[in-house]
């Protein structure tokens, strides 16, 4: 997400970052610049004025002219706005209401409202460790129904059955009696979406809005339809007391104009964003975070977050004690590489990790826009493969691996024999990194900066 708005940022803020002065006219042409950038980002005009304005006045004011360097200065006051413009501070979903809390899902069809629902239950399951009930009360698409009930199957969460014979009201109402019967923490309702706006859908949902009362109304939109999603967020918003946003399919976004729109147009926070399809792919929004990660600057609280949610720490100290050559299995073998490998994948991906570290974002993406992340990351699935095809034996002592035994990983892991060499070659040069950083004594040093991922800033991009 905002890859195209990061990279045209950095060419254009770079030169004013190293301004000894600053002046009206090279103010003026950064602006103007700047403005660009946002309105190709599909930033609404009136977002993009009001940004502008108040990066102005700051920027010819005394908080940039006092200052020994304007040019840091002036991104400072860049970086400002923009916190302000996503929403000053991140704000959680609320709970000061006898359970079980109702949670309203609503948007348009095509929006991922369903999914959407599956993610937020498994997010207040898995990290607020709440008691979740689901319910659709779509009854114009069976499908949708059947979907959540799997997704529910999946999550191991409450799932209060209905069908298309059903009114909603009537689904809603009986679906918060057996959530408050069954003593649920709270009950997600998932909501009828339209291709489009229309009186019908919204009298239903007000309808739904007043039986139930719910503590938090969520408007899920498509982060893809740019300023459209802040023009549909504002009908939703004059039609019901909306308390919050979900913005999806980031992962497919590089504008970024929606994310930017937002907040300014219906006066609501963003509280989630969906970061992929995977079901745990759904994030809390940090106005601060994000800002920083625009202005390619990263955004290494999330990252450091993300790896103590995710990595294994057993395996991950015990791999830290082999490549300091402490323990039994001194050696780095090829379990150790797969591993490895596994775990940049249970982070999203190399993708994933770029976006959050300072100075990928503009990197990212060209990369993005080329084939050099797609090919590192299938490389890496293949590389997966011809390790899984290897014996248990050949994996903790690759210098077996010769003659016939390549030829037989080759064609059970469906590759070329000059692909096992390759990775074979790629190996040999890691545990001679691993062991020169353990001789000089500086592998503890190195897996503390890694945020004690084992590994993995020492893999070479090219898998």
């Amino acid at each position: 997400m905002f890859e195209n708005l990061t990279e045209r940022l950095n060419r254009t803020l770079k030169n004013i970052r190293g301004q000894g002065r600053l002046t009206e006219n090279n103010i003026a042409d950064t602006l103007k610049e700047v403005r660009l950038a946002f309105l190709e980002a599909d930033v609404a005009v009136s977002v993009v004025d009001a940004f502008i304005e108040q990066v102005k006045q700051k920027a010819i004011g005394s908080e940039v002219a006092n200052e020994l360097n304007p040019g840091q200065a002036f991104i400072k006051v860049v970086h400002q706005e923009l916190v302000n413009l996503l929403g000053t501070e991140q704000v959680s979903l609320s709970w000061n209401t006898q359970p079980p809390a109702v949670i309203l899902m609503a948007g348009l069809q095509g929006s991922g409202k369903t999914t959407t629902t599956a993610k937020l239950a498994a997010f207040l399951k898995d990290r607020e460790q709440k008691k979740i009930m689901v319910v659709s009360t779509d009854i114009y698409r069976p499908a949708a129904i059947e979907q959540l009930k799997q997704l529910a199957e999946t999550l191991h969460i409450g799932y209060f059955p209905s069908d298309t014979t059903q009114k909603p009201v009537d689904i809603a109402r009986a679906a918060w009696e057996a959530a408050k019967k069954e003593q649920y923490d709270a009950l997600i309702v998932d909501t009828a979406g339209r291709l489009h706006i229309d009186e019908m859908m919204m009298d239903e949902i007000k309808a739904l809005h007043q039986v139930l009362s719910p503590i938090e109304t969520l408007f899920v939109v498509d982060s893809m339809t740019g300023q459209d999603a802040a023009k549909t967020a504002k009908v939703f918003h004059d039609a019901l007391p909306l308390t919050g946003i979900v913005l999806t399919k980031t992962d497919g976004d590089s504008r970024g104009g929606a994310a930017l729109s937002l907040r300014y147009i219906t006066g609501k926070p963003i509280k989630f964003v969906g970061v992929g399809e995977k079901l745990d792919a759904l994030e809390p929004f940090y106005p601060d975070r994000m800002a920083s990660r625009i202005l390619d600057m990263g955004d290494l609280l999330s990252f450091i977050e993300e790896i103590e949610r995710k990595v294994d720490k057993t395996k991950t100290d015990k791999m830290t004690k082999k490549l300091m050559g402490k323990g039994k299995g001194k050696s780095f073998n090829f379990e150790d590489f797969r591993e490895q490998m596994l775990q940049i994948n249970t982070l999203g991906g190399l993708s994933s990790l770029a976006d959050k570290l300072p100075g990928m974002g503009g990197a990212m993406a060209k990369i993005k826009t080329g084939t050099a992340l797609a090919s590192s990351e299938k490389m890496m699935k293949k590389n997966v493969a011809i390790i899984n095809s290897m014996t248990q034996k050949e994996r903790r002592f690759p210098q077996l691996i010769a003659g016939s035994r390549k030829v037989r990983i080759a064609k059970g892991s469906g590759v070329e024999v000059q692909d096992v060499n390759k990775l074979l070659r790629q190996f040999t040069q890691m545990q001679k990194m691993f062991k020169k950083f353990s001789s000089a004594g500086n592998m503890q040093k190195m897996m503390r900066g890694l945020g004690g991922m084992a590994g993995m800033g020492g893999m070479p991009m090219d898998f």
